[in-house]
């Protein structure tokens, strides 16, 4: 009985981490006690996104098991890193990488600090990444930045997710497609939220066209001056 008590209580476990992996640890507790998850409102919250530059082209060069190799050796480096950071991994699709800060748990004005750190650990990281049947080819990553208001909740019931709704999430995405790659792109609010302790080199990138919002004034984020990627 002790034995069958201890094997029930490690897959007991194991089926409690797989939840946490696919939803906040808040989140899943809630639906552990069959609670209606209620959606947020968060006043201020900052969004990274990513995604491999050339990645059609290579893909199209790659049989599918190459592919998923590949995304899986870059995701498994991606997500032992951002554990160093305050910040949750929102999604994956295909070769576009979502990570918030400032929720589900709040963290006052640290979210845009730890999103800047966590992208150029990322950005530096995707150099170090081995492609198995390309072996002397390197990936590139195409960053980009937000900062501002959202609303998070779980949607769905078969198969129920963490989602991000909101300006600020399409703003995010807007940066990260008009990055440049090995570049981390970040829109003003960004910026301004990054000016509070002086611990960045950022470059003006100027005023630049983007779809569905007109011309907005951008940055280059290029390192911290207190802060060195892991190795």
């Amino acid at each position: 009985l002790k034995e069958k008590t201890e094997d029930l209580k490690r897959e007991r476990q194991l089926a409690e981490d797989l939840l946490h992996q696919m939803l906040p640890k808040s989140v899943a507790q809630q639906l552990r006690r069959r609670q209606k998850v209620e959606a947020e409102n968060y006043d201020q919250v900052t969004i990274f996104f990513s995604d491999i530059v050339g990645f059609t082209s290579i893909a199209a060069s790659c049989t599918p098991l190459q592919v998923v190799e590949m995304l899986n050796n870059l995701y498994v480096c991606f997500d032992s890193r951002i554990e160093s950071y305050d910040v949750y991994k929102v999604e994956t699709i295909g070769d576009a990488y979502m990570v918030a800060s400032g929720l589900p748990e709040r963290n006052g004005t640290k979210h845009a600090d730890e999103i800047a750190k966590m992208s150029l650990d990322l950005v530096a990281a995707v150099r170090q990444v081995v492609i198995p049947h390309m072996p002397t080819g390197r990936l590139q990553l195409r960053a980009g930045i937000h900062t501002g208001p959202c609303v998070a909740g779980v949607v769905g019931y078969k198969m129920p997710r963490y989602c991000l709704f909101g300006d600020t999430v399409n703003t995010a995405s807007r940066m990260e497609s008009t990055s440049l790659p090995q570049k981390i792109h970040i829109s003003s609010a960004t910026y301004e939220a990054l000016l509070t302790d002086d611990a960045y080199e950022i470059k003006l990138r100027g005023e630049i066209e983007v779809k569905g919002k007109g011309k907005m004034k951008t940055y280059w984020l290029l390192g911290n001056k207190n802060y060195s990627v892991q190795n």
